[in-house]
């Protein structure tokens, strides 16, 4: 199981070398020994996944494959809601989310052949970087026991690293794919706002939420948002532009792509270990014909302002009921911020949207006239360890969930396509991660330099020991 990706499994199935029942129930059994200690999963579907797995093999034995995924078996963050499956979205409340119909993104998923394994643990309420949940278990990190596996998608994060899953949805609204696909050693992409429906989906914050994939690899990032992409009339933000053939692009020769790298901000206050492999990176990347340019972005913090002001203020008006009238089932750092929002003024909300559309449009401009992509890390440090992002008091610990986000959050309120792939691991073993930033709809780009690089560097086919 730890071997597989999802592009070969595919191809494995459909040439009827392994078949979905047998993948299907290794992931069971993998899940039964390993998730007792790691916490990826709250929900685990064996019936319906067996079910499933089943239904794929008669298909495969007719001829009659659904799709590309034909028999590949998956999971969600607990915030999609699957039809069958309680959505806890990280509460204690089993049924917190009753949506009125199911994620389009499952749905595309189920429909090209994917078998459901179950609904993934997340910090809850998608509120905090780290991945931590009192209610579920803390999901742990499988390259270092005891270390964050980060948030909030982390159950998805730890299923894809352990082989407990071959690949999962996560939701990201600040970093929630990105921070814990670097702190788990696999790939994960945040798309650019409405490349992918959010419907069938909790939502944490209206205006920077979005959904995107984490898998193994690129390729199988890129197959995967190739299924998830494109317009669903069920969410009015989603776009009608069309979905290129991701995986296709994969392969595309480079050229001389232009590398920008940002002199302010991203590159200050980091663990010189992730600063030496994030440079590392580049120069992979210049061996690859990539041109490096110096660029100075937009000042990151005031983006980040905007999308705080906006994700306080959401948050709270998602989450008013729960918060108000049983806020002791609230892990306190939850309960406190979604408290913020109560305070924020109409006045600010709006002069928020419009601050950082104006920002969005000026690094479009100013920026990516001049590159092409933007190479930036995904963390500012190792995944640190449990004890150390819960120490302190509930305001303290808030304000390191701040640091921890601060070179993703900033792409969420810009609504900009984010990839991160791994790009080394610390002295002691822990991943690190490196984030490729394109222009709006500009997926393709980043997941064709993340796969040139993946495939120079070969970090991703490194996996967690002791499993």
């Amino acid at each position: 199981m730890s071997e597989w990706t999802i592009s070969a499994l595919a191809e494995a199935i459909r040439t009827r070398r392994i078949s979905p029942v047998e993948i299907t129930r290794a992931c069971l059994e993998r899940i039964e020994r390993l998730d007792p200690q790691l916490k990826a999963f709250i929900t685990v579907d064996a019936e319906g996944a067996m079910r499933a797995a089943r239904a794929r093999e008669a298909d495969v034995a007719a001829g009659a494959l659904r799709g590309p995924l034909h028999g590949v078996p998956l999971a969600y963050k607990d915030l999609c809601h699957v039809p069958g499956l309680p959505t806890t979205c990280g509460t204690l409340t089993r049924e917190y989310f009753l949506g009125p119909r199911p994620c389009t993104a499952v749905s595309r998923l189920t429909a090209a052949g994917a078998i459901t394994l179950g609904k993934l643990n997340m910090t809850e309420l998608a509120l905090g970087p780290f991945g931590e949940n009192l209610h579920h278990g803390d999901p742990q990190n499988p390259w270092a026991r005891g270390h964050v596996s980060g948030g909030s998608s982390s159950g998805s994060g730890v299923a894809v690293a352990a082989g407990l899953a071959l690949g999962a949805l996560g939701s990201d609204t600040g970093g929630s794919v990105r921070l814990p696909a670097a702190c788990c050693g696999i790939v994960g992409l945040k798309p650019t706002y409405g490349r992918v429906s959010r419907a069938g989906v909790m939502p944490l914050s209206w205006s920077l939420d979005h959904i995107g994939p984490m898998a193994r690899t690129v390729r199988d990032a890129a197959l995967l948002l190739g299924v998830i992409a494109g317009h669903d009339p069920e969410d009015a933000t989603t776009s009608h532009r069309p979905v290129p053939d991701y995986v296709a692009g994969l392969d595309v020769p480079l050229g001389a792509v232009r590398l920008g790298v940002p002199e302010n901000y991203y590159f200050d206050r980091l663990d010189g270990q992730v600063t030496r492999a994030v440079e590392s990176a580049i120069r992979v990347l210049e061996g690859l014909g990539a041109k490096v340019t110096p660029v100075h972005v937009p000042d990151p913090e005031i983006v980040s302002g905007c999308s705080n002001v906006l994700a306080r203020s959401e948050s709270a008006a998602i989450h008013v009921r729960v918060a108000k009238d049983r806020p002791h089932e609230l892990q306190e750092t939850v309960r406190l911020r979604i408290e913020v929002g109560y305070h924020v003024s109409a006045y600010d909300y709006l002069q928020a949207q419009r601050l950082r559309a104006r920002l969005a449009r000026e690094l479009v401009a100013d920026v990516f006239d001049k590159v092409d992509v933007l190479v930036v890390p995904t963390i500012p440090e190792p995944a640190p360890s449990y004890d150390a992002a819960k120490a302190g008091t509930a305001q303290e610990r808030v304000q390191r969930m701040g640091r921890f986000s601060r070179l993703t959050r900033p792409f969420n309120g810009l609504g900009l396509p984010a990839l991160s792939v791994p790009c080394g691991f610390s002295l002691d073993g822990r991943p690190l991660g490196l984030q490729i930033v394109g222009r709006p709809f500009a997926e393709a780009r980043a997941l064709r330099l993340g796969h040139a690089y993946e495939q120079a560097a070969g970090w991703t086919t490194r996996r967690p020991g002791a499993l």
